[in-house]
């Protein structure tokens, strides 16, 4: 077995056994190309099945020189999966990272803005422009239903239920799960719908997508990131911000004026409670709030 097809064998397993979104999958091969450039620039005649712990660690040591802790960390973990691949489908007997730690990293919070900021970024859009209503409708989803870059692009029309004030959603794992969305966020779908996207020249197949370029075809994540710059350099706003800005925002403020933890977790689509958890950390003042309410000495 050598290394290009054992990475091929590896990006459909995670594909077909473990239902992974196209972006996880190409991230967790990144991981492993990584490993491959080192090994061939390096002579080494080894195959993903014969290669040492010790020349793994080689080159986990190589990383330290050229990225950060954070990044290290997470490259690792790939190659661990690659590995633990591996010896699920008894091509080895061992893991070779079995031994290697990650670097220590400490928990990165989150960057947040406020609702002034929410709005200055919103007022900078120019209606006056084809995509000024389609651009308020993307943010508004954004920031009003918690929502990945990803999650909002693949939305369908068809995943629209505003007579029951929900949205469906396809997270991570081609997971669905249903969404609250408000009046306020409804209505700046409904104009983008009606004064813009129905005057449009969609292109077969993107019938069903909510949100489409001028082409008539789906929006891509990079179009999303280019907006929302655009928009920050327009406001005048400083913080370094992306599409999962919004998402941070919606589950802080929700946090911030009393919401569950529970449902926030549900909402965002998190598998586990302790990724929400860190929310908690962004506004301690909330737990004041809740030990000053609910407690019975307090």
């Amino acid at each position: 077995m050598n290394w290009e097809n054992a990475l091929k064998d590896y990006s459909h397993y995670l594909k077909i056994e473990r239902g992974l979104s196209a972006n996880t999958i190409e991230n967790y091969s990144l991981d492993v190309e990584k490993l491959i450039k080192w090994i061939y620039a390096n002579n080494i005649h080894e195959s993903p099945v014969s290669i040492s712990e010790e020349e793994v660690q080689q080159f986990v040591y190589s990383l330290a020189k050229n990225v950060n802790a954070r990044s290290q960390s997470r490259i690792i973990s790939g190659l661990r999966s690659f590995f633990n691949y591996l010896v699920f489908e008894d091509y080895r007997k061992t893991n070779p990272l079995e031994l290697i730690e990650s670097p220590k990293t400490g928990r990165k919070l989150p960057d947040t803005l406020s609702t002034e900021e929410i709005d200055a970024l919103i007022a900078a859009i120019d209606l006056g422009k084809a995509e000024g209503e389609r651009n308020r409708a993307i943010l508004e989803t954004l920031y009003g239903c918690g929502l990945r870059v990803s999650e909002l692009i693949d939305l369908r029309l068809s995943d629209l239920f505003f007579k029951e004030g929900f949205i469906k959603v396809i997270g991570k794992g081609s997971k669905s799960r249903f969404v609250p969305i408000a009046e306020a966020t409804q209505k700046y779908i409904n104009l983008y719908r009606e004064y813009v996207r129905s005057y449009q020249d969609i292109q077969k197949g993107h019938e069903d997508t909510l949100f489409l370029n001028r082409r008539g075809k789906k929006l891509t994540r990079a179009m999303i990131f280019t907006i929302i710059r655009q928009l920050s350099t327009a406001s005048g706003i400083k913080k370094k911000i992306s599409p999962h800005t919004f998402r941070h925002s919606f589950a802080t403020h929700l946090l911030e004026n009393g919401a569950d933890l529970r449902a926030i977790q549900q909402m965002l689509g998190h598998e586990s409670i302790t990724t929400t958890e860190i929310y908690v950390h962004l506004d301690r003042s909330h737990l004041r709030k809740v030990m000053e309410e609910f407690h019975p000495r307090r």
